[in-house]
C-alpha cells in the first residue's frame, strides 16, 4: 500500500498503464546557420500551437469552456514575443541550437514559478514545462507523450501528468491516475475533479512501485493505492464505489439549498477562484458566492500590466454571472516571492515577510489605482466587495481605504457609475491583525481569514518546507485561538467574518469553525457540496 495526496475523490479498480516519458537529449553543439535554426524554432512553435488548438477543442467539448481555457493560455504563451525573443536571442548571441536555447529559457521560467510561495502559482510551473516540452518534442521530432490506445478500466501512472495529458484522457477507459509529483491545485488535479475520476499525486515513486498490467485499487478519498489486492479487498472497495456514487447524487440535491445549521444559523458556502472563468464551476457546485477572487492571476503570463479596461471586463463578468450573490475580490497580492517579468522588484532575504501585497500597492499607487478603479466600475454590475490582503495594522487599512476614496472621487467627476455603498474588508493572515481584530473591526466591513499564511506565521513553519511541514496544523491551539479572536472581534462590532484559506474546506476543521460562529466558508468548488452538508448537520 502507498500513501499520497488525495487530489480527486472517489474509488477505482483497474489495470496499470505506465506513461513513459520521452527523454529529449539536449545537444550542446554550437551552430553557424543562425537563420536556419530560427526557422526551425518557428516551425516547432507553429506545430505546437496547432496541436494545442486541437487539444483545446477536445477539452471544450468534454470538460467545458472554462477548463479548455488553460490551452488558450498555453497558445498565448507560445505567441508571447518575450518568450520567443529570449530564445532567439540565445540562438543569435550565444550561437546555441534551437533545442538548447528553448530548454534553457523554459527552465528559467519554470524555476521562477516553481520557487513561488503561493501553491497555485507554483503549480503554474508545470504549465510552462508542458508547453516547453511540446516545443522541444516538435524540434526533435520526438513523441509528445500522449496516452492513447488504452483498454477499459485503465489506471494511468506517470511521473507527472501535464494539463494536455489529462485533457486527452478518455474517461470511458481511464478510471484513475497516479503520479509521483504534483499537488491538489495543479491543473491536472483540477481536471481530474472535473472529469470526476479519482487521482492521487505526490506518491514519490509510484512509477517504479508498479508494473504494466498490475491490478490496483485507487482510494482517492484517503490518498491510498493498494497494489495487487486480494478478492476480499476488491469486494470491499466495490461496495465503497457504489456508496460513493450514491452520495454524489444525494449531494446534488443541495445545489440550490441555502446553508443553515440545525440551530438555524445562516452560513454561506462560497468558492475561491483564480480566473473569471472559474465562476462557472462554483455555480455548478452550488456556491452561494465568491469568497476569494485571486486577482494576481490577471497579471501573470503576460508582458505588461493589465489595463483598467481588461480588469473591469474580468470583474464585471464574474459580478454579472453571480447576480445578487456576493463576490469578494482581493486586491493585488504579489511581490517578494511572486514576481512579474515587467515589474522589477528587489531581491529580499525573507520575501514572505517583505515587500508584497498591500505594502507594494501602497508604494506603487499608480498600479493600485488602476485596479481599484476597475473594481469600482465593475461594482455597478453586481454584489462586489473589495478586500485588502496582508494587513498588519490599522494604518495600512486606512491608507488603502484613502486610495480607494481617491478613486471614487475620480469616477464621480468622470460621471462613471459604481456602488457607493460597497463593502470594504481585509484579510486576516498576520497574527497582529487577529490579536487586534476587535479594534480593526470598527473600521472594516468584514474580515476573511487566510489560514494558509496565518498558520505559517503563527507557528513559524514554512508550509512549503517538507522538513517542518509536521508543524503546519490548522487545529493547533494557538491557531484556533487567533481564529476565534478574529470571529469574536468582527461580531463585537456587528461585522461578518469569513475564511478563504484551505482550512475552510477541511472536513476535520469545519465543525469547530461552525461552533466558533464563522459566517462564511470559501473553498475550491469541488468541496462546496460536502461542506454544505457538514455545516447543515451541526447543532449550533
Amino acid at each position: 500500500m502507498k500513501k499520497g495526496i488525495a487530489a480527486s475523490k472517489g474509488y477505482a479498480i483497474g489495470t496499470i498503464v505506465i506513461k513513459e516519458d520521452t527523454e529529449i537529449i539536449i545537444d550542446t553543439t554550437k551552430i553557424t546557420d543562425v537563420e536556419g535554426e530560427i526557422s526551425n524554432l518557428n516551425v516547432a512553435l507553429e506545430a505546437s500551437k496547432d496541436q494545442l488548438a486541437k487539444i483545446r477543442d477536445k477539452a471544450e467539448k468534454e470538460l467545458g469552456a472554462d477548463k479548455a481555457a488553460v490551452f488558450s493560455s498555453h497558445i498565448m504563451l507560445l505567441d508571447d514575443p518575450e518568450l520567443s525573443s529570449a530564445i532567439i536571442d540565445k540562438i543569435q548571441n550565444d550561437k546555441d541550437n534551437a533545442v538548447k536555447a528553448t530548454s534553457e529559457i523554459i527552465n528559467m521560467y519554470v524555476g521562477i514559478f516553481g520557487s513561488m510561495d503561493d501553491e497555485y502559482m507554483r503549480e503554474r510551473a508545470s504549465d510552462i514545462k508542458d508547453v516547453g516540452n511540446r516545443v522541444l518534442a516538435n524540434l526533435t521530432n520526438s513523441s509528445t507523450g500522449e496516452v492513447d490506445d488504452l483498454a477499459e478500466n485503465s489506471i494511468v501512472v506517470a511521473h507527472d501528468l501535464t494539463p494536455s495529458d489529462t485533457a486527452q484522457l478518455d474517461k470511458s477507459k481511464v478510471v484513475a491516475f497516479l503520479t509521483n509529483i504534483g499537488g491538489r491545485t495543479s491543473h491536472s488535479a483540477i481536471m481530474a475533479r472535473t472529469l470526476e475520476i479519482p487521482a492521487i499525486v505526490g506518491l514519490n515513486d509510484i512509477t517504479t512501485s508498479v508494473t504494466n498490467g498490475d491490478t490496483v485499487i485507487v482510494d482517492g478519498s484517503e490518498g491510498i493505492v493498494i497494489i495487487n489486492p486480494n478478492e476480499a479487498t476488491i469486494e470491499e472497495y466495490k461496495a465503497k464505489q457504489a456508496e460513493f456514487e450514491k452520495e454524489k447524487e444525494r449531494l446534488k440535491s443541495l445545489i440550490n439549498v441555502r446553508t443553515i445549521t440545525k440551530a438555524g444559523k445562516r452560513t454561506e458556502v462560497c468558492g475561491n477562484i483564480g480566473k473569471a472563468e472559474d465562476v462557472n464551476q462554483v455555480l455548478e457546485n452550488g456556491g452561494e458566492g465568491i469568497g476569494l477572487f485571486r486577482t494576481e492571476f490577471l497579471y501573470m503570463d503576460r508582458n505588461e500590466m493589465p489595463t483598467e479596461e481588461e480588469q473591469f471586463n474580468s470583474y464585471k463578468y464574474v459580478a454579472e454571472k453571480m447576480g445578487e450573490k456576493p463576490v469578494v475580490i482581493r486586491t493585488l497580492d504579489i511581490g517578494g516571492d511572486k514576481v512579474l517579468p515587467y515589474l522589477p522588484l528587489p531581491e529580499e532575504m525573507n520575501p514572505f515577510l517583505g515587500y508584497r501585497a498591500i505594502r507594494l500597492c501602497l508604494d506603487k499607487k499608480d498600479i493600485f489605482k488602476i485596479q481599484l478603479r476597475a473594481l469600482l466600475r465593475a461594482s455597478a454590475y453586481g454584489n462586489i466587495k473589495i478586500m485588502f490582503p496582508m494587513i498588519a495594522s490599522l494604518s495600512e487599512f486606512l491608507a488603502a481605504k484613502e486610495v480607494l476614496q481617491e478613486c471614487m472621487e475620480e469616477l464621480r467627476s468622470e460621471g462613471k457609475d459604481f456602488n457607493e455603498n460597497l463593502e470594504v474588508g481585509m484579510m486576516v493572515e498576520i497574527p497582529s491583525a487577529a490579536v487586534c481584530a476587535d479594534e480593526l473591526a470598527k473600521y472594516v466591513d468584514f474580515f476573511s481569514i487566510g489560514t494558509n499564511d496565518l498558520i505559517q506565521y503563527t507557528l513559524a513553519a514554512d508550509r512549503m518546507n517538507e522538513k517542518v511541514s509536521y508543524l503546519y496544523d490548522p487545529m493547533h491551539p494557538a491557531v484556533l485561538r487567533l481564529i476565534k479572536m478574529t470571529i469574536d472581534g468582527a461580531h463585537s462590532q456587528g461585522k461578518w467574518c469569513g475564511m478563504c484559506g484551505e482550512a475552510a474546506g477541511d472536513e476535520t476543521v469545519i465543525p469547530t469553525l461552525v461552533q466558533y460562529g464563522l459566517d462564511e466558508f470559501s473553498m475550491s468548488a469541488s468541496s462546496i457540496l460536502r461542506a454544505k452538508e457538514l455545516i447543515m448537520n451541526q447543532d449550533v
